[in-house]
């Protein structure tokens, strides 16, 4: 066959006729092109992509044809870890966790478990605050919290602060009650009944039957008051406070005579009310000086310091009679020198007590006279003392010339 097509293609074929005229032209023949290969360089960015590319890949194809490839343990496992480490999520448990975010709302506590938690803001602290962070609350803090809620959509835990800072504020005023100590409140508020006034954290309930001195919830507001628990029920959620019975324990020692330190807090017509250590006095007109005093704004202003002396103490009625008349060691230095009034205050009671004393003591002696069985007599010095054997007794009889 070969050598036949090898034949037919050797034989000569002449030309149709016409045939030049339907011809068809060739195109001109092109040399075939020659392959060239070569190489270039990647630079460096190109050279990392291609490598995580490759990682990718190589990655991926582990991922679909050996998932558990160089993992220590099964999902089996991984499943019974987290149950091993899962928290008691009952309400009223504590838990401790440290905070990693904070928001406007709140704050975020890692609590070293699959569930999600919670610190709203109006849990973080017993008083009223505008953000987490003015109580203390900031990321990195590690804390103790108590469990108070769930929430049933995402499974977040709800916690406070709140709750355990009340358990201990009531433990702490029950503890003040057994032992029967003053505290100070602040007052925040009041109503036609009493004042409230915020105590350990706590707010507590103070009568108005119950406060040393006659005033409005307007004037306490914001005051500070020495306070005896009445009543401290957690349960009830009740805690009542007095500013008399703690005013009974100061009042106790303040001695007619004695000079303390006070602060001017008003100013009346008759006179200017002193605040001596929670305890309201009154420093009357007729006592600023031996001089007359037309107007009281000329010798005292609204928060003056100033040394007083207790005259006289209504411990029934709550009233305190004060003097620095008594301390002027010249008749109207209260007036012209009032710094003089204050250096000399002690020296200056010191002798009014003196003359008290020296009073009582002639007063009693008096009495004597008319009780000599009592067998005491006083001394040429003011002074009570036994009736001695050579004091002639009185017999009631005149005597009789020998």
């Amino acid at each position: 066959m070969a050598s036949l097509a090898q034949h037919v293609a050797g034989l000569p074929c002449p030309p149709l006729s016409g045939a030049s005229s339907c011809r068809r032209p060739t195109a001109p023949r092109r040399p075939p092109s020659a392959l060239v290969c070569g190489t270039y360089a990647l630079t460096k960015e190109e050279r990392e992509r291609e490598r995580m590319r490759q990682q990718f890949d190589e990655a991926s194809e582990r991922c679909r044809t050996a998932p558990m490839e160089g993992v220590a343990f099964s999902p089996e496992d991984l499943d019974t870890a987290v149950e091993s480490t899962d928290i008691d999520t009952e309400i009223g448990s504590l838990i401790k966790g440290t905070v990693f975010m904070t928001t406007s709302n709140g704050a975020y506590i890692d609590i070293q478990s699959k569930s999600t938690a919670f610190l709203p803001l109006d849990e973080a602290c017993l008083l009223d605050i505008d953000n987490v962070e003015e109580a203390g609350i900031r990321p990195g803090l590690v804390e103790e919290f108590m469990i108070i809620d769930e929430n049933p959509g995402d499974e977040t835990l709800i916690l406070s602060l709140q709750a355990i800072q009340q358990e201990l504020a009531w433990e702490r005023c029950r503890q003040l009650q057994a032992e029967d100590v003053v505290a100070t409140g602040r007052v925040i508020s009041g109503n036609k009944g009493g004042v409230v006034a915020l105590v350990e954290g706590l707010k507590g309930f103070v009568p108005f039957s119950q406060v040393s001195s006659r005033t409005t919830a307007e004037e306490l507001l914001g005051k500070e008051l020495p306070l005896k628990f009445v009543e401290v029920d957690e349960e009830q959620g009740r805690l009542v406070l007095s500013n008399r019975k703690a005013m009974a324990d100061s009042q106790a020692q303040l001695g007619i005579g004695s000079v303390v330190l006070g602060t001017v807090e008003s100013l009346k017509p008759y006179g200017a009310f002193i605040d001596i250590g929670g305890i309201n006095g009154l420093l009357h007109v007729s006592q600023i000086s031996h001089d007359r005093v037309a107007d009281i704004s000329t010798v005292l202003q609204p928060g003056d310091t100033l040394k007083v002396m207790i005259l006289s103490h209504d411990r029934e009625r709550g009233r305190v009679s004060l003097s620095t008349k008594k301390l002027e060691p010249t008749p109207g230095d209260m007036i012209r020198n009032p710094k003089l009034v204050f250096e000399k205050a002690d020296e200056m009671a010191q002798i009014f007590r003196q003359r008290i004393a020296q009073a009582e003591a002639m007063a009693r002696a008096d009495m004597l006279r008319f009780q000599p069985e009592s067998g005491l007599t006083l001394s040429s010095e003011g002074i009570l003392g036994p009736l001695s054997s050579d004091t002639p007794e009185d017999s009631g009889e005149e005597p009789t010339d020998e």
